[in-house]
C-alpha cells in the first residue's frame, strides 16, 4: 500500500515533533528476522536486476534493491526528487541505479558513493553502459565511507540514502551486515557528517529511507535535534506483516 502522505516545504518545529510521535515503535526482533528471511540468500552469486527497461548485472556481493530501494528509485524518476540541473549524491550507490536515473535526468553532477569497491566499480560500468557520457553532468564514482572521502569543496542540492539500519542483526555473513542491518549508529554519523561539513548547498534536501524493522524514532528525532525539519513524502506498507517504510525529505532549520 502506498501513501503519498505530504509535499512541500520542510515542517515547523512543532509539527515535526508531532510527527515524530506518530510514529511507530520498532518491530520486535522475531518479526524482523521474519520480514528479512531469505532476502540476501543469493547476494554472492551473480545476477541481474531490471528496472525503467534497463537491465543490470550484480556480481557476487553487491547487493540487489529492494523493496524500500525502490521507493527511491520511482521517486527519482517521476520527479518527486529533483535532481535535474543539480550536485546529486547516491549514497550507498550499489549496483548504480540511482546514479543513471540521475545521469539519465540530466542532473549537473553525480557522485555514486558506496564504502564498497566493488559496488562502486559496479555502478560507475552501468552509468557508462547506460547513460554514457553526457557533457551537461560530471560522474562522480567514490569509495567512500559515508562523506569521509567527500572533497571538501562538495556542495551537494539532492543526497537519497537508504541506510542498512535494521535494529536487529539478521545475519552473521558480514556482507549481509553491512547491506542490511549496521543499525541505527549508521544514519545518526550520516546526519552528523552532512551538519559538521556543511555538505548541503542552500535549498538543499536529504531524502532518507527509514522503516520500522529500524530504531525509527531515534533516528528521525536525532535529524530533528541535528537542526533538520522532516516532511513524509512516502509512506508504504505490505500485506502479510507491520513493516512500514517512510521516506523522508529532510531541509535544514537555516534554509526552510
Amino acid at each position: 500500500m502506498t501513501d503519498r502522505t505530504a509535499v512541500g516545504g520542510a515542517a515547523s518545529e512543532d509539527a515535526a515533533h508531532a510527527l515524530l510521535a506518530s510514529l511507530p515503535d520498532t518491530l520486535p526482533r522475531e518479526e524482523i528476522l521474519a520480514i528479512n528471511s531469505g532476502s540476501t540468500s543469493d547476494i554472492h552469486t551473480e545476477r541481474t536486476y531490471a528496472y525503467n527497461g534497463w537491465t543490470f548485472t550484480l556480481p557476487p556481493g553487491v547487493f540487489a534493491p529492494g523493496d524500500t530501494s525502490r521507493i527511491v528509485h520511482d521517486r527519482l524518476l517521476d520527479g518527486t526528487i529533483p535532481v535535474k540541473g543539480r550536485s546529486y549524491a547516491a549514497m550507498g550507490a550499489g549496483l548504480g541505479v540511482e546514479a543513471v536515473i540521475a545521469g539519465s535526468l540530466g542532473a549537473r553532477e553525480v557522485y555514486a558513493a558506496d564504502v564498497h569497491p566493488d559496488s562502486v566499480a559496479t555502478a560507475a560500468a552501468h552509468y557508462r553502459d547506460i547513460v554514457g557520457d553526457r557533457t551537461d553532468t560530471v560522474f562522480r564514482p567514490l569509495v567512500s565511507n559515508l562523506f569521509e572521502d567527500f572533497p571538501d569543496t562538495a556542495r551537494l542540492d539532492v543526497i537519497t540514502f537508504n541506510p542498512p539500519a535494521v535494529s536487529t542483526r539478521t545475519s552473521e555473513d558480514p556482507t549481509v551486515v553491512r547491506n542490511v542491518c549496521v543499525g541505527a549508529g549508521i544514519v545518526l554519523r550520516f546526519l552528523d557528517q552532512i551538519v559538521t561539513r556543511d555538505l548541503l548547498a542552500p535549498d538543499g534536501e536529504v531524502h532518507l529511507v527509514v522503516s520500522n524493522t529500524a530504531e525509527l524514532r531515534r533516528i528521525v528525532g536525532h535529524a530533528v535535534d541535528a537542526g533538520f525539519r522532516p516532511v513524509v513524502l512516502h509512506r508504504q506498507t505490505w500485506e502479510g506483516d507491520n513493516c512500514q517504510a517512510y521516506l523522508f525529505k529532510l531541509i535544514r532549520h537555516d534554509a526552510a
